[in-house]
């Protein structure tokens, strides 16, 4: 057996999103099949052959950053809006959800987690929002600080008052 395929796992760049979520859940008998026939060479836990319908809707976790805003997507699809809390403390964006035991359909589950995002330097922490789609997916937002101008200059505006007199007008009166 060659370990060629182990140096090209290790070459591969990591990506910023994380995959699976779905940890905690059971598995169906297709994931035991598959197991079988897929080689466990990866050395992040990802599981591809996981049930492909909850794929589909997992997001994971995706951070983006542009010129005018620091982005945040989270799959938070098992927890309610009550059981989940989003707040800004030291630098980091911080989100915490936490369920007690329910019953599912492979007996009982409870899930917590905590995740921390370092905030980027020019981030605006009091502006930071967060909105909560239908399908799970939470999305915080936070816009760059405008760097101010380093001049002195400053635009004086013009207040335009009754018509406009004309000095040969005023001599004449």
């Amino acid at each position: 057996m060659s370990v060629y395929p182990f140096f090209i796992e290790y070459e591969r760049p990591r990506t910023r999103r994380l995959m699976d979520q779905h940890f905690g859940l059971g598995l169906t008998p297709q994931d035991y099949l598959t197991i079988l026939a897929v080689p466990q060479t990866t050395r992040d836990y990802c599981r591809p052959w996981r049930n492909l319908q909850a794929a589909d809707r997992d997001v994971g976790s995706t951070i983006k950053q542009d010129k005018d805003k620091f982005q945040v997507n989270l799959d938070v699809q098992h927890f309610s809006p009550e059981e989940i809390s989003v707040k800004t403390a030291d630098g980091f964006l911080i989100v915490e959800a936490k369920h007690e035991e329910r019953r599912d359909e492979h007996g009982f589950i409870s899930r917590s987690f905590t995740r921390k995002y370092a905030l980027p330097e020019g981030i605006e922490a009091d502006m930071v929002m967060s909105k909560l789609s239908s399908d799970g997916v939470l999305s915080i937002t936070a816009p760059l600080k405008v760097p101010p101008k380093n001049s002195d200059e400053r635009i004086v505006p013009i207040v335009q008052t009754g018509p406009v007199k004309r000095q040969g007008e005023e001599e004449r009166s």
